[in-house]
């Protein structure tokens, strides 16, 4: 019995096998949600065979959507429309699956569910003791506390997600510079920044070297490749210069400087997600196409400092692809006995905290 995991996102598609293979590809599900079909099926068509699909979803908040449950409607016609035949499990986010249209009825528990498959399974490299799951990706990051052996979230949907502080809208390649920092330094001073999309952080990522040039991507701030001249023009607009009177020195520095408030950013999310946790974290599992910078984010996090890469584990693809590789080994190993997907079709129970530190019995015994 073979699956496919698929997370779709309102920027990415990814597909994994939960065996080591994977691949992402762009797609701006916003701007043309009637190709979604064509687009997985050009997917599946270069992914491993498989006779199952199981499927975790972030696309459905893209605000070609009136509601979320219209973006979970047509993201799951859309993957029937090219199952071929194959058996579709659902993920929700109370780490249940089901059939496809069970999800009609209950769309919010389709929503933005990737994020719980993916904590699940960084549970395994924990050891059963208190730890943290930071996924950085290239628009989101998600800091997950993880309690014997099992997510202990204090939001299940994304709103009361940003209000606990595990689900922070900044990335490594969409984020918006103006969005990011009010100004850039430029010249010895700090100069303020345009408010328009002129560049975002992958400009600077790939300046500094941490991501790779991608000739091909037609998906930045202007259209023209992810490489570092065009990345040093695309942040030059940034504080209303151009490639004439902003160097590769000031692009340079403007790109540190952006990743430093990153940085700061997101240790001020990961430390108040650690001083939820009753004992102090053990491990902290990092994962997504900014595992690199999860690195410099947690490196004082774990008390015993045991920092978990996934891309050093499984590689750097399926680290990027870390939900979708979660949802297909998962469906695997339930449908091979150890939990018939049948039995997971029950209406599902609300297992996480409130945003208010109501702390429901599930969270008890490592929250506080």
């Amino acid at each position: 019995m073979t699956w496919l995991g698929l997370d779709i996102g309102g920027a990415n598609l990814k597909v994994a096998d939960g065996r080591g293979w994977a691949r992402s590809v762009p797609f701006a599900l916003w701007r043309e949600p009637a190709q979604l079909g064509n687009a997985l099926s050009a997917l599946l068509r270069g992914a491993p065979d498989a006779n199952r699909l199981a499927v975790t979803m972030t696309g459905e908040l893209c605000d070609c959507f009136r509601t979320k449950a219209d973006g979970v409607a047509h993201i799951l016609g859309a993957v029937r429309s090219v199952a071929a035949g194959r058996e579709i499990a659902v993920y929700f986010t109370s780490g249940q699956f089901a059939a496809p249209d069970i999800p009609s009825d209950q769309p919010q528990l389709a929503a933005a569910s990737n994020w719980r498959a993916l904590a699940t399974f960084a549970c395994r490299y924990t050891n059963g003791r208190p730890g943290i799951l930071i996924d950085i990706g290239s628009t989101t990051t998600d800091i997950v506390p993880l309690i014997d052996a099992q997510p202990c979230p204090r939001g299940l949907n994304d709103t009361e997600r940003l209000l606990a502080g595990e689900l922070i809208y900044t990335g490594v390649g969409r984020t918006q510079i103006c969005a990011l920092t009010p100004s850039l330094p430029w010249r010895a001073e700090l100069c303020p920044v345009a408010a328009e999309l002129f560049a975002t952080t992958a400009d600077a990522y790939v300046l500094l070297g941490a991501l790779a040039e991608d000739p091909e991507a037609a998906w930045t701030a202007d259209g023209r490749p992810l490489t570092a001249e065009f990345a040093r023009e695309r942040l030059a607009r940034m504080v209303c210069a151009d490639a004439t009177s902003f160097s590769r020195d000031d692009a340079r520095q403007a790109a540190e400087f952006i990743r430093n408030t990153q940085i700061a950013q997101l240790r001020a999310a990961l430390s108040r997600v650690a001083s939820m946790l009753a004992n102090p974290c053990e491990y902290v599992v990092m994962s997504g196409a900014g595992e690199f910078l999860a690195r410099s984010v947690a490196r004082d996090t774990a008390a015993n400092g045991n920092l978990v890469s996934l891309s050093e584990r499984l590689g750097p693809e399926v680290s990027s692809c870390a939900p979708a590789h979660a949802v297909a080994g998962t469906c695997r190993r339930r449908s091979s006995g150890h939990e018939p997907l049948s039995h997971l079709r029950r209406k599902s129970r609300r297992l996480v905290c409130s945003p208010r530190r109501v702390w429901r019995p599930s969270c008890e015994r490592g929250c506080r």
